[in-house]
């Protein structure tokens, strides 16, 4: 981060001149807003183009809606064309000023710029220009506010000066949050920006340890690309993966902020299925890898069966012939070439089109119309019913898991016969429509209806905490991005789940991306002493990781107290929490969670218990262990991390994610003695 340096002109003068720029901002975005609400599409040549035409005008209004706790913008960029010096080396399309914020806003008939997108490529300059390359630019200036008022500013000069932190920039990092996640439009660092304006067709995976804002990174390229790539994206799409309500609704403000209200925001159980049932951790595993994509292949393709008769045709009084031998033949040539569904198709269009060839030898003039015909005839579509019938994804996958026999051929060489059995439903239910599919069983059933028939795709896709994802899963996430992009976040020190991912190449494999791993080690949000603390685990979860650093070494931010009484201990802990400034996190384990919420009840303490589908409302917070990754709060207190680490097979993993939740302290609260790993 770079320092502040304060002008010695009349700095109430410069802060008043910046207060007036503000005001004429605002009414100019007012104006652009009153011209966007005027507007009619009652021009549309019909209804469909008049229903699409208001679309765009309402996400045109939307987009320009102010904020009124938001500054619509938070920097400045200056040089002078008149004080000779570097001037020849200022481009000369740069403007003389140029106000950095959330959205662009611009004034009178000629559109004159009063605020520039963060977005737009002169606006680079403002995240990466310094003494080594200023870029053009003589000095950068940042705003300081509160609620949205203008109340400070810091000048940067770009002139090499040595400099210490920024004053403004630290309280805008370290601000206390309430409500949902904010934006950090304000705060970008250059290693930040540069895969923020990572360009459209390339795929960036981020290595990203607790408070290095990866998450926000990947938002904010989203917006990125938004702006650049409008037209294209509009037509295909972006989609946001998280890992669950909660952490969607703990980011769904941050796009909407930035003038982005087009982008869809999922789970990955939104886009496969909720799960109806549960089952070992160690089947779920099995059912995740990869190889299963092999077996799911040859247990759908294995549904062709030989012809054992040619097809006869009758038109008429003709009657037109195709011996078994062809028929096999076209089979055959079909095999394994295609999606299975386009490939039945293909098979009734060939046996027409052969039906068609005898016909023409007979002197018939044969039409499209002719090839419909056929192709929808009766002997046609029941030969291919024979043939190769039409399937469901739930029908292959009931077969393979219920059928042994099934199930040892199409799995040969891939899986062993232990494998097998701890697949094999043991008590199989009586069809595929009564069946209670898993979670891992969501995804092979993805993968067949990819392989029956094409799966859409989208524009670009930003899927965070990726690292808990199966290999099935990501390879259901690829095919939605197939041809296309992705941002892909996580860090893999936090992986929890069973099937949970160990390197980033096989993350970038598995969604069939290509693309660099960038690693981001250096913390904003989480105060070193708390960092530090949980970085006690990674020697034993993610030993190949460099452990995190911090720019705030957060000297009290930690505190762990062994308390005779756990709920009293916690009780105290949130009291004291409450009676500071920001939003408060007690983080617990799952089964937990009901003691903790009817002490903090009898206590008199109000609070919400956050469950996966709630939005996080509320000062106080009763978190389970299972739902707080990749969310925030100023203040976390952590309820027994021994029985965190106990509660699953990867539970100091789970550990290190709830210790690192902490934005300004964190206190530890245990009865039981602390995890070995934890006390070293």
């Amino acid at each position: 981060m770079s320092a502040p340096v304060v002008e010695e002109p009349d700095s109430a003068a410069v802060l008043a001149a910046e207060q007036a720029h503000l005001a004429e901002s605002r009414a100019a975005l007012r104006r652009m807003r009153e011209h966007a609400e005027g507007m009619s599409a009652d021009a549309a040549a019909d209804w469909v183009s008049r229903q699409f035409l208001e679309s765009l005008l309402d996400q045109r209004v939307a987009a320009l809606a102010d904020h009124p706790d938001t500054p619509l913008f938070f920097g400045r960029m200056d040089h002078d064309r008149d004080h000779g010096g570097d001037a020849e080396a200022v481009a000369e399309d740069l403007p003389r000023t140029m106000y950095v914020g959330r959205r662009h806003v611009h004034d009178g008939p000629e559109g004159r710029p009063l605020v520039l997108d963060w977005r737009a490529p002169v606006s680079r300059a403002f995240y990466q220009a310094g003494p080594a390359d200023p870029m053009g630019w003589r000095r950068r200036r940042r705003f300081g506010f509160q609620g949205g008022a203008l109340t400070a500013f810091e000048d940067e000069p770009l002139d090499g000066r040595a400099l210490g932190p920024s004053a403004i920039l630290t309280a805008e990092i370290e601000r206390p949050r309430t409500g949902p996640m904010r934006d950090i439009v304000a705060t970008i660092q250059p290693e930040q920006d540069v895969i923020v304006r990572a360009d459209l067709p390339q795929t960036v995976c981020v290595q990203g340890a607790p408070g290095t804002g990866k998450t926000a990174v990947g938002l904010h390229r989203a917006a990125y690309l938004l702006f650049t790539h409008r037209e294209r994206l509009a037509r295909s799409g972006v989609l946001i993966v998280g890992p669950n309500r909660a952490f969607l609704a703990y980011i769904s403000a941050v796009l909407p902020a930035l003038g982005e209200v087009r982008v869809d925001q999922a789970t990955i159980e939104d886009l496969l299925g909720a799960p109806a049932a549960v089952e070992p951790d160690e089947v779920a595993a099995l059912k995740g890898e990869a190889r299963m994509a092999d077996v799911l292949h040859k247990a759908l393709w294995r549904h062709i069966r030989k012809p054992e008769e040619g097809l006869v045709v009758t038109q008429g009084v003709a009657r037109y012939r195709l011996a078994d031998h062809e028929v096999r033949e076209i089979a055959a040539a079909l095999r394994g070439t295609a999606r299975y569904g386009n490939g039945r198709e293909m098979f009734a269009q060939r046996l027409a089109h052969q039906i068609l060839v005898r016909m023409e030898q007979r002197g018939y003039a044969a039409d499209d119309r002719d090839q419909d015909r056929v192709t929808r005839s009766k002997p046609v579509k029941q030969l291919v019913d024979q043939v190769w019938p039409k399937v469901t994804p739930e029908q292959v996958l009931f077969r393979l898991l219920s059928d042994a026999d099934f199930l040892r051929t199409a799995a040969k060489g891939v899986l062993d016969e232990d494998e097998q059995a701890a697949l094999r439903w043991a008590k199989p239910p009586r069809s595929h429509r009564s069946a209670k599919w898993t979670a891992a069983d969501r995804a092979l059933l993805d993968e067949l209806t990819g392989l029956i028939d094409r799966t859409p795709t989208l524009g670009h896709l930003v899927v965070d905490e990726a690292q808990d994802l199966s290999a099935m899963q990501l390879r259901a996430l690829g095919r939605r991005c197939a041809g296309s992009s992705a941002t892909v976040l996580g860090d893999i020190a936090q992986g929890t789940t069973p099937w949970s991912a160990r390197s980033w190449t096989e993350v970038l494999e598995h969604l069939g991306q290509k693309g660099e791993v960038t690693e981001l080690t250096l913390g904003f949000r989480v105060p070193g002493a708390v960092l530090d603390y949980a970085a006690r685990l990674l020697p034993h979860v993610a030993p190949e990781l460099a452990a995190p650093r911090s720019l705030r070494a957060g000297i009290g931010a930690l505190t762990v107290t062994r308390a005779d009484d756990l709920a009293e201990g916690v009780v105290e802990a949130a009291r004291a929490a409450l009676a500071r400034e920001g939003s408060i996190g007690l983080i617990a384990a799952d089964a937990d969670v009901p003691a903790h919420a009817a002490a903090l009840t009898a206590a008199g303490l109000d609070h919400t218990v956050l469950g996966p589908d709630s939005d996080g409302s509320g000062r106080l917070l009763l978190i389970p262990a299972t739902l707080a990754k990749g969310l925030e709060y100023d203040h976390v207190i952590i309820a027994e991390p021994a029985v965190i680490a106990a509660a699953e097979p990867r539970g100091l993993a789970r550990l290190y994610v709830v210790l690192t939740r902490a934005v300004t302290s964190l206190a530890v609260v245990h009865r039981a003695d602390l995890p070995a790993e934890l006390a070293a």
